[in-house]
């Protein structure tokens, strides 16, 4: 795999703080022409190296549910299971795990009752599944788009924070109302997070001005923007996956501490025998227990009752990767409020 020069990581991380940030400004802060920058960002996301990605904002769990599956296959089955899954628009993420399960995938729904009808169907009928566990996520503390590469400084990162456009929180009790348009404008930019406005009002025969106004409420309130780079490139090339619980009066403090863990990728409040599923990227092997050994020490109210190593990365946020991490399609994702044909490239793992 290409390694990243010093430019390239620059690049990525201003696009982690802003993911639709203008080649201008990122050029001004790289000191490079933005010519330059945009040529960079099309060899990364041609490679399969970087992308940009959308989703809906899944902290708001009154718009998104968000369940954590635990799947046991028969022997030998977990693979092909992994990659039936991985081809179902509303599993974003599919891991091949060791340990006491085979498959951890992570399913998004817009309510309860389509995530039952979703797990009970899906996993029914794909061939070489014999058993699945079921957590649904009642709070997200922290998630991948909160993730930093870290190669920029602080008066860098801040030029391109300050071009941020404003995020509005849900009100506590509203959910949201998606219509077509929302739901189309969803499923293109989890395709190619930076597509320009011209392409996206071609794409869904609205005007220029509609998709300017709708992509600038979705971003602010019920849609989230990430950049992901291919995991070895970015310094921690291994991954796990922690199953823990913490007395229920010291979860929110908890949340909060994990939140500020650097290896830890994202963290999930779940309803069920484990309080927390802890997703992290760490360095080597031998991590898996060090790293559970420092959050004994950090929070010794934190009991870590299970661990995965993650043996291969199938689907990253709808991305298919091979082998290496590197994309190699992409399974757009869709909301029920309407579903429209969207390119897929996928090259056969």
């Amino acid at each position: 795999m290409a390694e990243l020069d010093e430019l390239d990581r620059g690049l990525v991380h201003a696009l982690q703080i802003h993911p639709r940030a203008p080649w201008t400004l990122i050029g001004e802060v790289l000191g490079i022409n933005p010519v330059t920058v945009a040529r960079r960002w099309s060899r990364l996301t041609g490679a399969g190296l970087a992308w940009v990605t959308a989703y809906p904002r899944v902290s708001n769990t009154r718009a998104v549910v968000t369940g954590v599956i635990e799947v046991d296959t028969e022997p030998g089955a977990a693979e092909d299971v992994a990659w039936a899954l991985a081809a179902h628009p509303s599993m974003p993420n599919i891991k091949l795990t060791a340990g006491g399960r085979d498959i951890v995938a992570t399913v998004q729904t817009v309510s309860l009752d389509e995530l039952a009808r979703l797990t009970t169907s899906q996993f029914q009928r794909t061939q070489g599944v014999r058993a699945t566990r079921t957590h649904v996520s009642t709070g997200v503390p922290t998630e991948g788009s909160q993730w930093r590469l870290r190669s920029l400084d602080s008066t860098q990162s801040a030029r391109i924070e300050a071009a941020l456009p404003p995020v509005h929180r849900a009100a506590p009790g509203t959910g949201a109302v998606w219509d077509s348009l929302d739901a189309h404008l969803l499923e293109l930019l989890s395709t190619d997070g930076r597509m320009p406005l011209r392409e996206l009002s071609a794409r869904t025969d609205a005007g220029i001005s509609t998709v300017r106004r709708r992509l600038h409420s979705l971003l602010a309130s019920r849609l989230n923007l990430r950049c992901d780079l291919a995991r070895p490139l970015s310094g921690w090339p291994l991954s796990a996956v922690y199953f823990a619980s913490v007395p229920g009066k010291y979860l929110d403090e908890t949340s909060r501490i994990l939140a500020g863990v650097r290896e830890v990728r994202s963290c999930f409040v779940a309803a069920g025998p484990h309080t927390l599923v802890i997703d992290v990227w760490l360095r080597d092997l031998s991590d898996v227990h060090a790293f559970e050994a420092h959050l004994s020490r950090q929070l010794p109210r934190l009991t870590v009752e299970d661990r995965s190593v993650v043996l291969r990365t199938v689907k990253h946020m709808g991305r298919l990767l091979d082998r290496d991490g590197t994309c190699v399609g992409v399974v757009p994702l869709r909301h029920s409020a309407g579903a429209h044909p969207v390119d897929i490239r996928h090259q056969a793992p």
